[in-house]
């Protein structure tokens, strides 16, 4: 069996009450507070996996042990309920809650089926959209899970392309926005691109009730090895994304842009300097919440910029180095390495634990 992929009897067995031991006492306190919860996963000192819940000074309220790499943390629209993602091609998931007392749920991908490590709620919570991979016939889906039935898996949907990796529900909440890398992967080559030469990358559009394809959105032909890996969602259902290049370390094409429905998409055209700054590879997306500023990250270039959503302009960036994870605050943003640094203004934590991809924040609850 692939080291990516956990045996279902075995991840459920160890699951259970050995997660909710690992839930932090504070993690109750902290859910009633006011802070914001930030999550991410990670790889502990000891080199385990897990996951992790921060409060707003980068302080650990709740951890969680994952039996493998985790990618991202999908968050529930009341902020009480969290679901850590494997990273391709990993088949696991753990729902947890941040406070004691709630066993959490583990649930995989169906045979034939491995999750991207990214995943979104329903508005109203009761369904899970994952982006996974039909690796026999190297087409991306869309696994639908129950949250209300332990994640019981009720259905699928195609993702209108290869290699589907960060879903959004957009703030129509009918309309799901999906990044196909374009890349082809299967589970017995681990995580090797199969597919380079051929690439086929996209930004779709699909209707969250139906599977029905909206629209489809692709670079020039001349592109088409700049895989669309992640985004972030305006108020007004814009779409800002990032991508990683892999053609010639030598090209430097554009690595951001947006795109909307009923728009031609538009990729941000920057000054060669800018762009050579991050490498060929942006590694995360994220959008302050009034949609006035624009964040990308990028572990190889160690940094972190902040942008304008008009022309993807470079504004300001900062120096982290291994720097992925970025997230937005009322304070402003927050930032996270793999060297276990987390990062929020003039505060700088060593947390004692590195830091995967992404984080993903739940605002505070009001009730």
């Amino acid at each position: 069996m692939n080291g990516h992929v956990i045996d279902r009897r075995a991840f459920l067995a160890g699951a259970g009450y050995a997660f909710l031991s690992a839930l932090a006492p504070r993690g109750a306190e902290a859910a009633m507070t006011g802070d914001a919860l930030i999550a991410s996963a990670c790889r502990f000192a000891d080199g385990a996996y897990g996951a992790v819940l921060l409060n707003e000074r980068g302080e650990t309220v709740t951890r969680v042990d994952l039996p493998a790499r985790g990618h991202d943390v999908a968050v529930h629209p009341d902020g009480g309920l969290f679901v850590a993602f494997a990273r391709r091609p990993g088949n696991f998931a753990l729902a947890f809650h941040p406070a004691g007392g709630v066993e959490p749920v583990a649930f995989h991908a169906p045979e034939g089926r491995h999750f991207f490590g990214h995943g979104a709620f329903s508005r109203n919570g009761r369904l899970l959209y994952a982006t996974e991979n039909d690796y026999e016939t190297a087409s991306g889906v869309v696994g639908v899970y129950d949250a209300g039935s332990r994640f019981r898996r009720i259905g699928e949907f195609d993702s209108h392309g290869t290699g589907p990796h960060e879903i959004l529900l957009l703030p129509d909440g009918r309309t799901l926005a999906v990044c196909n890398g374009g890349i082809e992967t299967h589970p017995d080559f681990g995580r090797a691109k199969l597919n380079i030469d051929r690439m086929k990358p996209s930004l779709v559009f699909i209707d969250a009730a139906t599977g029905r394809l909206i629209e489809r959105h692709e670079p020039p032909a001349a592109l088409h090895q700049l895989s669309i890996r992640h985004m972030a969602a305006a108020p007004d259902g814009r779409v800002l994304f990032g991508c990683q290049y892999e053609g010639p370390a030598t090209d430097l094409p554009p690595l951001w842009g947006t795109a909307a429905p009923g728009e031609t998409m538009r990729l941000f055209e920057r000054p060669a300097g800018e762009v050579a700054a991050f490498r060929n590879y942006v590694g995360s997306v994220a959008l302050s919440a009034d949609g006035s500023t624009l964040a990308l990250s990028s572990p190889r270039g160690n940094l972190v910029a902040w942008a304008s959503p008009a022309d993807g302009r470079i504004l300001k960036s900062e120096t982290l180095h291994d720097g992925c994870g970025i997230a937005f605050l009322d304070a402003g943003l927050v930032s996270s390495s793999g060297d276990g640094t987390f990062h929020r203004g003039s505060l700088d934590r060593t947390c004692g634990f590195a830091f995967d991809n992404h984080l993903a924040v739940a605002a505070p609850r009001t009730g």
